[in-house]
């Protein structure tokens, strides 16, 4: 089956922000230890207590953001418990992941030290669910102040004269639910309130994020935008998908055909997420001010068989790498409003690019994805149109209708390709003026493509055309810690047709990420 993607070289529209792409580190099951963190005296290899490997694999995909230190995690944690001297930190039960012992022996100051090595931006979202107005002012002094007052002594006194540079803070996490049950009236106000004493210290200009909706909740977001959006520079959206029902999770691999699509399917519905919430932010911020700021999202799935079921621990697979690329290509085609967000999460939790085991890690088939996308970070987006077919099953037992006891047949559809494409300069030694990025998903889980991309309106002609492709044998292939190259970024034919097109053979439920040198 021959499809077709125009991609106008003309259109050119908003900056594909290169915060899209940041990542979410929660201190939940193996993130932050035995994740990032192993200290300074473990056998594991380490650059200041930080796992050399996981910091390598972030710093290959230009990570431009990592948010901390959670999550549900965020609303009970206090950040005075996390300074100072290891030994006289104070311990505290997670009780949102696993209820095992906190020690806090990674802190603000070991936060700071990891964004310093991964060259990425802080995000901290502070604690709206249990914590003060003065512990989170506290915080910000801590964190920023550059003069003389008992924050800034403090932080000296445990080691760091000079502020750190702090790029956002989340007023809150999930107030809706897990950080605080709160009334979306009842909330506004606080943000009100919370956000007044996140201060700006010379010119340290904090972006501040205000907490929105869970999944389609469009009042919160109208009561949000209503009552506080001059105050907010950013709404958050928190958004997994998953195969059947969030009450009834199903694991990471295993699925059936129809489970492939229902997922497939879920991932799609991010499009129509940002599309309503974004209508209502328009109606209050219609020059596009205020981000959306995605900054929970991903593959949900049952916790792996063994683990401690708080923990969050998953496989990552083909599909996850599939969710990915629809993913990231919704987040880049509404990059004028979406402009931060947040993989859940990084290493060992939920959709992670990275898995540790001892001194072991794996780059999952979401790593590669991400590394496959990584040059739309602060490109230009471009228009594009495409002719495909839908894919999917028919006639499928409609799973929630049965569990309400009605018996009713569903069709399971969705769109065969997934596409965005951007415009960068090219690179100076490749004596071409432009260089664009094409990414792809074919969700079909059957079915290879051959996908004619036609660059039109250019100025000149190709000049050469590279493909990467990330796939693997079944749907849900992983890659393990005895077979780390099951699912990699392997190269792919692409055919350069006349000055204007190029021509790629896409398999079944893979990636594909076109590079065009014009």
């Amino acid at each position: 089956m021959k499809e077709s993607i125009i991609i106008d070289t003309k259109n050119k529209k908003s900056v594909i922000s290169p915060d899209i792409y940041g990542h979410f580190s929660e201190h939940l099951g193996h993130c932050i230890y035995g994740g990032f963190w192993v200290g300074k005296d473990s056998a594991i290899p380490n650059i200041h207590g930080y796992n050399k490997a996981v910091v390598e694999a972030f710093k290959e995909l230009d990570i431009p953001n990592l948010r901390w230190p959670g999550g549900l995690f965020a609303d009970e944690y206090h950040w005075k418990d996390g300074i100072g001297p290891k030994e006289n930190r104070k311990r505290m039960v997670n009780t949102n992941w696993g209820g095992v012992t906190e020690d806090n022996s990674f802190g603000t100051h070991e936060f700071f030290g990891l964004c310093d090595e991964l060259g990425c931006k802080p995000y901290v979202c502070g604690n709206v669910g249990s914590g003060s107005i003065q512990e989170m002012d506290e915080w910000i002094e801590y964190i920023t102040f550059s003069g003389e007052s008992p924050m800034s002594k403090l932080r000296a006194s445990n080691g760091r004269k000079e502020p750190w540079k702090l790029d956002y803070f989340g007023v809150g996490n999930e107030n809706w639910g897990g950080g605080g049950n709160m009334r979306p009236e009842y909330y506004a106000d606080l943000y009100r309130r919370y956000q007044t004493f996140v201060r700006q210290y010379g010119e340290n200009k904090i972006f501040k994020i205000a907490g929105g909706a869970n999944v389609d909740d469009y009042n919160w977001t109208e009561v949000l935008m209503r009552n506080a959006h001059w105050l907010m520079d950013g709404l958050s959206l928190h958004y997994y998908s998953y195969e059947y029902r969030w009450e009834e999770k199903k694991p990471a691999t295993g699925f059936t055909k129809e489970g492939w699509y229902r997922i497939m399917r879920n991932a799609w519905r991010m499009d129509e997420l940002i599309r309503r919430h974004g209508e209502i932010m328009d109606k209050y911020d219609p020059d596009k001010r205020i981000a959306m700021v995605v900054d929970e999202w991903g593959n949900w799935f049952a916790p792996k068989e063994g683990t401690n079921p708080g923990f969050l621990q998953q496989d990552n697979s083909v599909c996850d790498a599939l969710v990915a690329g629809i993913t990231l290509n919704i987040f880049n085609n509404h990059s004028d409003r979406v402009r931060v967000a947040n993989l859940a999460q990084a290493v060992n939790v939920l959709q992670s690019p990275v898995l540790t085991e001892g001194d072991k890690i794996v780059l999952t088939p979401t790593w590669h994805v991400l590394h496959q996308y990584k040059a739309h970070q602060g490109a230009t987006l471009l228009g594009t149109s495409a002719a495909y077919s839908y894919c999917g099953v028919n006639d499928v037992p409609d799973y929630n209708a049965s569990l309400r006891g009605i018996k009713r047949n569903e069709n399971v559809t969705v769109p065969g390709l997934s596409v965005s494409a951007s415009e960068k300069d090219a690179p100076a030694k490749s004596n071409a003026k432009k260089q664009y990025l094409v990414t792809i998903a074919n969700a079909d889980a059957d079915s290879s493509k051959e996908i004619e991309i036609k660059l039109a309106h250019l100025d000149g002609k190709i000049a050469s055309a590279t493909a990467t492709v990330v796939t693997g044998e079944k749907m849900d292939t992983i890659n393990t810690f005895e077979k780390g190259d099951a699912v990699t970024e392997k190269t792919l034919a692409v055919k350069v047709i006349d000055g204007e097109t190029v021509s790629i053979q896409l398999p079944a439920h893979a990636v594909a990420a076109v590079t065009v040198l014009a």
